[in-house]
């Protein structure tokens, strides 16, 4: 006899359906798994055999092959664990036939409790797409898996309450989907932040546009303060920014049952000892690295020039096309990386070059080395480049609070309201347009063309640069309303270029 279970698995950040197909024939006593399994799902043999016998049942003598279709796709985790269990129960007659719109996924203990597994909401929604009525997962799952509304997913704590339910001697109620966490009044508040009216008008603008920004100056003059304070004023995300970020997040391993839905912006600020293959993803198992944990929210890099070139230069194809692909011997996976990257640098190495006190001692051939770090395709990948300046004694004594962030999320909001109505896209941003949308949304008199061409010959541009400028002059102009782009929108926007971190 043949028993046939289905259950979920994954590839990448989306969920496939794998039918595990049991057999138990006579034979000497074996135990295998085919199907390209990995060392977890061969390592399920003994936790199953464990698990069927310390919950009072027999496991059966013979020969057991468990087959995990499709067998051309690896098989990763221990998602494998409970539809194993079950095929071979099913296969000794232990318990009836499971319909085959009912789906299962979890770890086993060696006592038959179910544990949480990694990307419980991509294989719910996989799930729902397959048309299964019933998801069966780990109870610590359970509130993530039922953000799929499509499927009635059900929390179990342990094989015996499943096989009770299976045997209708047990009812079991079906999860709620969980409340989103709305509230960001814990979070860092621009209200804290005094003085440094310049670079909070350049973060405001880099916030309505989706906008990328690097912020040069000394130690101590607020550059880290004001990045962590980005994500207050970004709009809400979407439902489906959000389940594509707890995707991600499910998929890493990021998620608990206290936090189970992503529904604030990521804010990932990684040390600039990471490597490459955390920066970008990889591993044994192809995991998301930090550029995707970023999707949908902010990649704050301080000490932008002390990261490794490695490092670096993996950004340049994710800032371009909102994804990243990591290749390895074992396969392949996109994984979806759209992200606001915020970066800062002191303007040496010692962090006092211009400064007014002559504190720095550097030359201008290290100056030179520090600042030649960071590449030229890299930074023209940067929208807004702003000074910081060192606060003098009057900014840092006042105590009147600064613009609290709700005030600046609310220009935010309107500018990008604007924008989902000019691109008809939830998600649309001015940083997203490609060369089609600036021919169709931009259009410059006179006026705008001759100070952008004199910015062009004068600050040796390139064509990505142009594209950048007229990118974050349409943003300035959403900020004020304005359906026209007028002189002084460029005029702000080519400031933002014309900064020379060499000089």
């Amino acid at each position: 006899m043949v028993a046939k279970i289905s259950s979920m698995g994954l590839n990448g950040i989306g969920g496939i359906e794998v039918l595990v197909e049991c057999s138990i024939s006579s034979g000497l006593p074996g135990f295998e798994i085919v199907g390209l399994p990995d060392a977890a799902v061969r390592e399920s043999r003994d936790r199953v055999r464990a698990a069927i016998k310390n919950s009072g049942h027999k496991f059966p003598l013979g020969r057991i092959i468990v087959n995990l279709a499709p067998a051309d796709i690896k098989k990763e985790g221990t998602v494998y664990d409970l539809p194993i269990y079950l095929g071979i129960l099913q296969a000794t007659g232990e318990i009836e036939k499971i319909p085959e719109d009912f789906a299962f996924i979890g770890e086993l203990s060696l006592e038959g409790k179910l544990r949480p597994v990694r990307g419980a909401l991509p294989m719910a929604l996989s799930a729902e797409e397959s048309g299964k009525s019933k998801f069966f997962v780990p109870a610590a799952n359970a509130s993530e898996a039922s953000f799929a509304a499509g499927t009635q997913v059900y929390a179990i704590e342990d094989v015996n309450e499943l096989l009770s339910y299976l045997k209708g001697e047990l009812e079991l109620t079906a999860a709620k989907e969980p409340n989103l966490l709305r509230d960001v009044s814990y979070q860092a508040d621009f209200r804290d932040v005094m003085g440094q009216q310049n670079v909070k008008r350049a973060i405001e603008i880099a916030a309505a546009g989706g906008h990328n920004l690097l912020m040069i100056g000394p130690p101590g003059s607020g550059k880290s303060m004001l990045a962590k304070r980005i994500p207050g004023i970004l709009p809400e995300m979407t439902r489906a920014e959000i389940i594509e970020t707890t995707k991600i997040h499910s998929v890493a391993g990021k998620t608990s049952a206290r936090h189970p839905i992503k529904s604030l912006r990521p804010f990932r600020a990684p040390h600039h000892t990471v490597s490459a293959v955390a920066m970008s993803g990889g591993g044994s198992m192809l995991q998301p690295g930090e550029i995707s944990l970023s999707h949908n929210g902010v990649l704050f890099l301080d000490e932008f020039p002390e990261f490794s070139r490695d490092v670096l230069e993996v950004l340049r194809q994710p800032l371009e096309d909102g994804e990243v692909t990591i290749s390895r011997a074992t396969g392949s996976v996109t994984y979806p990386s759209s992200f606001m990257l915020i970066c800062a640098m002191n303007p040496c190495k010692c962090g006092w070059y211009g400064h007014p006190s002559g504190k720095c001692r550097c030359t201008d051939f290290e100056i030179q080395r520090y600042l030649s770090r960071i590449s030229g395709p890299l930074l023209d990948r940067i929208d807004l480049i702003v000074q910081v300046e060192a606060l003098e004694y009057d900014e840092i004594s006042r105590k009147t609070p600064g613009e609290s962030s709700e005030s600046i999320k609310k220009r935010v909001e309107s500018a990008r309201a604007l924008q989902r109505e000019r691109f008809r896209s939830e998600t649309g941003a001015n940083s997203k347009m490609g060369t089609k949308e600036l021919r169709e949304h931009i259009v410059l008199d006179s006026d705008c063309d001759k100070l952008l061409k004199d910015a062009f010959d004068s600050l040796n541009l390139t064509g990505r640069s142009y594209d950048r400028i007229l990118r974050v002059a349409r943003t300035i102009a959403d900020l004020d309303s304005s359906s026209e782009i007028k002189p002084w929108h460029i005029a702000e926007s080519i400031s933002y270029r014309s900064f020379n971190i060499g000089a």
